[in-house]
């Protein structure tokens, strides 16, 4: 960071850089991008390791690095058209690659939530979601700055590293403020109650169990072999729902879809097929749920 400043500043305020100083600082770019998506890695997938392959894409730092000793400055400033011709295909080739490698840490960061739906996610997981999120949207920011450097005439030239150090201390704070740094990939292991709760919510709609008046806790956790207390753990931290209210919105569905199809049905048997037990509870629930009457509910819908 700070050569790559540094080296902004020289360019703007200084008339005789050597043409090593703004090439060596370019190099510097051609590493934010793997870096990137190595931290994003690293913090999302257990017990990361480095695969040796992966140092293959620091071939481009190397080779623009040991290129920029050899750069000489009456070769860079002749302003002939091989030295335009060469500076600026290395400019399109280190935005492209930034932006490359922001898109792919991008795309591992949104598998790693669709893995792990936000409403299922512990603290410490949240915590590296949003840090990873504001980090990539900082880098984005980052890559703009850059950009900024070629539209000098438009924009300064030092607003880039301007902006590029605001972004920086930014994300700073953030890491400090989200504590993230005491946390990694390990965070995201298997977790086996949410692997629980998915069980228990396949169990009861495949063999639809809600429809059975006199399902309870122990009878479900007798059949995941878990005490009644676990399974209802579960379904308390994962639902955020007890257990009535859990197997009641199961209910509610399924009655609305009879309400709906069923038009020559009572409202009394729609309560019974559906799984409860008298037609009060059914009239509550479905109220709780649903903020009107079955009846009213039925006749909304109506032709």
């Amino acid at each position: 960071m700070a050569f790559r400043i540094g080296k902004s500043v020289m360019l703007n305020f200084g008339n005789d850089l050597e043409p090593i100083f703004i090439f060596a600082g370019l190099a510097f770019l051609l590493l934010i991008g793997p870096l990137l998506r190595w931290y994003v890695a690293g913090m999302t997938q257990v017990d990361f390791k480095l695969p040796q392959y992966y140092f293959l894409e620091l071939v481009p730092f190397a080779l623009l690095f040991l290129s920029s000793f050899f750069v000489t400055k009456n070769w860079f400033d002749s302003n002939n058209k091989e030295a335009i011709i060469v500076f600026a295909s290395v400019l399109i080739f280190i935005y492209l690659h930034f932006a490359f490698h922001i898109f792919v840490a991008y795309r591992q960061l949104k598998k790693v939530k669709k893995g792990y739906p936000k409403e299922l996610q512990t603290k410490s997981q949240k915590a590296i979601i949003v840090w990873l999120r504001v980090l990539i949207i900082g880098f984005v920011f980052i890559w703009v700055s850059y950009f900024l450097n070629i539209i000098e005439d438009t924009v300064p030239y030092i607003a880039g590293p301007i902006m590029y150090s605001m972004v920086v201390y930014f994300l700073s704070f953030k890491a400090f403020k989200l504590k993230v740094t005491d946390i990694d990939g390990n965070v995201f292991r298997k977790n086996d109650d949410i692997q629980l709760f998915k069980q228990i919510s396949k169990l009861i709609l495949d063999d639809k169990l809600y429809l059975e008046p006199n399902v309870s806790l122990s009878s479900i956790g007798k059949l995941i072999n878990r005490s009644t207390q676990k399974t209802s753990e579960v379904i308390n931290q994962y639902s955020k729902q007890n257990f009535n209210d859990f197997i009641n919105q199961y209910r509610i569905n399924e009655a609305k879809k009879m309400l709906l199809d069923s038009k020559n049905y009572t409202i009394s048997a729609i309560a019974f097929d559906s799984g409860f037990n008298s037609l009060s509870s059914f009239n509550t629930a479905f109220k709780k749920f649903e903020g009107i009457t079955p009846s009213s509910f039925k006749k909304s819908n109506s032709i």
